[in-house]
């Protein structure tokens, strides 16, 4: 699609006279029932997290979206799913308390291709010192970390490619992906666990890491 098309196309959806986002014509209770409704359809229709941008096309200007989020998240209160933050947007999640019913219901035995210890710690290194090169993980472990092993993550989705290294042959480094937060319920990196204790604490210092705690883990 052309610059001129896809512009021509958003101001379509900006302008659309078929779509009433203000309901004006409701008295004030109905129009907040009827954006309550229509918010929470969209995130029910959507197969990954939805943005505020997305949700605030089909509501009135005048709309606090923080509220409507609120207010459907205590109707579910008692539902077996609930709305929650992830990735830069909202999702509805079944509760965690009820995973174990649904495996059984559908006989899963495990969803998708597990990490194992290894590439879980790796993975979680990424995830704190982003961006960072494959050498710069060996020297964190002092070992090398194999092709094979970073090529689980991508293949999993929870990692890509991320700017060229300023060091010598400009190595590609790895950053998470969006895959990444909503997989494990992160709205953002700053949700990691105790990322900001860690780092007032200056533990999350890359360069201090790589030079002070090169054997880290000695075997696996």
């Amino acid at each position: 699609m052309s610059p001129q098309a896809s512009r021509h196309k958003s101001d379509v959806d900006a302008d659309n006279p078929l779509f009433d986002r203000e309901l004006e014509h409701l008295p004030p209770a109905l129009r907040w029932r009827e954006w309550m409704a229509r918010v929470e359809a969209v995130i029910f229709a959507a197969p990954d997290p939805v943005s505020r941008e997305t949700l605030l096309r089909v509501v009135g200007r005048d709309c606090n979206l923080d509220l409507i989020i609120d207010d459907i998240r205590a109707e579910l209160a008692d539902r077996p799913y609930e709305l929650v933050r992830v990735a830069g947007g909202w999702q509805h999640r079944t509760r965690p308390s009820l995973a174990e019913a649904i495996r059984t219901a559908f006989g899963i035995v495990e969803a998708g291709e597990s990490l194992s210890d290894v590439e879980a710690l790796v993975l979680m290194t990424i995830g704190y010192f982003q961006p960072i090169t494959r050498a710069e993980l060996s020297r964190f472990f002092a070992r090398e970390i194999s092709r094979d092993v970073i090529a689980k993550l991508r293949r999993s989705g929870f990692i890509a490619s991320g700017p060229r290294s300023p060091q010598p042959g400009a190595p590609y480094t790895y950053v998470t992906t969006s895959t990444f937060l909503a997989h494990f319920g992160f709205e953002t990196l700053r949700d990691l666990p105790d990322f900001e204790k860690l780092e007032d604490a200056g533990l999350l210092n890359k360069e201090r890491l790589l030079e002070d705690i090169p054997g880290a883990i000695e075997r696996w």
